[in-house]
């Protein structure tokens, strides 16, 4: 479909070439983060020697003994994370305000971030994560339903700065409900190490993105890790209550036992889409979702056991509708606006479908799947602008060529929109990533591909290649070709 969709003028060895520039300018500005990334992992260093030298009991790797009740503090991890873009020239008969190109242009983002966490008791903990995000993404961050870029951060209703923010800010309770046995939760980005019951309730609550509890997958869930397509780390049908940024504030609550986990959570909605301000009316403004996550462990078979997700949201926001929009410009003569058409208490419904099969090298080799969709009567509020979701891959350890800690993952998407939805874009009217001033419709299709290299115990290298088939769903623009690379440095 990909090479079908491929112009004319579209050159592989000018594409290679782009893409070789592009990593040379990313290494560049690599070479501009290594104080600030020396001053992390130096910090997360001296954190993990002063943990380790503390009693065997309380090592940054060990468990408190239940019932015991410990203020340890923990630097659970920091990293920078870069990643530079090239985006090829788009065919384009004509453009919008929110189209896709017709102009190539390499660009950078540069994400800083530290995490720490606080083990209060055996049952009591805290956690806060820092963050700081500069630089940009091709095309404005706009024109693409299934964006290339997971860190960009859009401009929503004010200028956010390029400054250091609060992205997390949460507490966890875990209620034990009975039983020996036990799970080891080892230290990772927002969870110190501890042993807990395996039967157990989980309540979380403060500032976190939805995401870090719902719709998770092995293969297709970080931006810094995996893919960096927004289609291909998240059910992008699932219009979760989020900030521009991606964050809001909530409460969750989970059901815990062995091979099931039934989570619900409810969570503030922004005042308006795509918005950085948060609706104060929890009764007409929320975010309301449950998730039960299924893993049949009973049937023995190991690393090679899958796991399947489904999901249910409903949101509550004040949300303007599609066809309301266009009846009011019918009548007055101008392009609709669907956000003049916005009114409290409105709902929006959604599902998801999310599963993980693992199949070689003790998991690390396996696939995925996702499907999603929501009702398209009302607006996109704030994630993007995707009503349809289809979405597969498989993620390949480097074990079978020698490299065991190298990853291989390619991945497909396939977005829709609703009939209302097309429409309102086909009449000119724009949301807060798409409006082509026109619309000959067709879902876009996305494919992506990257190689994570790992070097040393804290630096990983992946190349990726993006090619979008009718970005923005317009049949009269593309196929657009973007090519990266991205540097991690972790502790």
């Amino acid at each position: 479909m990909f090479v079908a969709n491929m112009p004319r003028h579209f050159r592989p060895r000018a594409t290679v070439r782009a893409a070789v520039r592009a990593a040379v300018r990313a290494t560049t500005r690599a070479t501009t983060c290594v104080t600030v990334a020396g001053i992390l992992l130096g910090t997360a260093g001296a954190a993990a020697r002063a943990q380790t030298a503390q009693p065997p009991d309380t090592a940054a790797g060990a468990h408190p003994p239940a019932g015991s009740a410990r203020w340890t503090p923990y630097l659970l991890g920091t990293q920078v994370n870069l990643i530079t873009q090239h985006l090829a020239r788009v065919p384009s008969p004509y453009a919008g305000p929110n189209s896709f190109g017709p102009a190539s242009s390499t660009k950078t983002s540069d994400a800083y971030g530290i995490y720490a966490g606080l083990a209060a008791s055996p049952r009591f903990t805290a956690y806060l994560d820092a963050e700081m995000i500069r630089g940009s993404g091709v095309n404005r961050a706009v024109g693409l339903a299934g964006y290339t870029n997971g860190d960009v951060i859009r401009q929503g209703t004010v200028d956010l700065g390029a400054g250091p923010y609060v992205a997390r800010a949460f507490v966890r309770y875990t209620l034990p409900l009975g039983g020996r046995a036990r799970d080891t939760l080892p230290r990772g980005q927002d969870q110190v190490p501890a042993v807990v019951a395996s039967r157990r309730l989980e309540v979380t609550a403060g500032k976190l993105a939805v995401s870090d509890l719902f719709d998770l997958n092995r293969y297709a869930n970080t931006t810094r890790l995996q893919f960096m397509n927004w289609g291909l780390f998240q059910n992008t049908a699932w219009d979760f209550a989020a900030d521009t940024r991606g964050y809001t504030n909530g409460v969750s609550v989970a059901w815990v036992r062995p091979g099931t986990v039934l989570r619900v959570g409810s969570f503030q909605m922004p005042r308006r889409a795509n918005g950085n301000v948060f609706d104060a009316d929890l009764g007409r403004a929320r975010g309301d979702q449950a998730e039960l996550t299924v893993t049949p462990t009973a049937l023995g078979l190991g690393t090679q056991t899958p796991t399947v997700r489904l999901l249910g949201y409903v949101n509550h926001a004040r949300m303007g509708l599609y066809r309301e929009a266009i009846a009011d410009a019918a009548r007055t003569g101008d392009r609709p606006d669907v956000v003049a058409t916005d009114a409290p208490g409105r709902r929006k419904r959604g599902w998801g479908v999310n599963a993980e099969l693992p199949l070689l090298d003790g998991g690390e080799t396996g696939v995925f799947v996702r499907a999603g969709g929501s009702d398209g009567d009302v607006e996109s509020f704030a994630f993007t602008e995707v009503e349809q979701h289809l979405s597969g891959g498989l993620q390949v350890s480097g074990a079978r060529w020698h490299r065991g800690d190298d990853r291989l993952g390619v991945g497909v998407v396939r977005h829709g929109l609703s009939a209302d939805h097309r429409a309102y874009l086909a009449a000119g009217g724009a949301g807060f990533l798409l409006g082509d001033g026109a619309l000959r419709y067709g879902p876009e299709s996305i494919a992506e591909a990257y190689y994570r290299v790992q070097l040393g115990a804290y630096l990983q290298v992946s190349p990726d290649v993006q090619r979008i088939a009718d970005p923005g769903y317009n049949r009269d623009r593309g196929p657009a070709t973007v090519t990266g690379v991205r540097v991690n440095l972790r502790y």
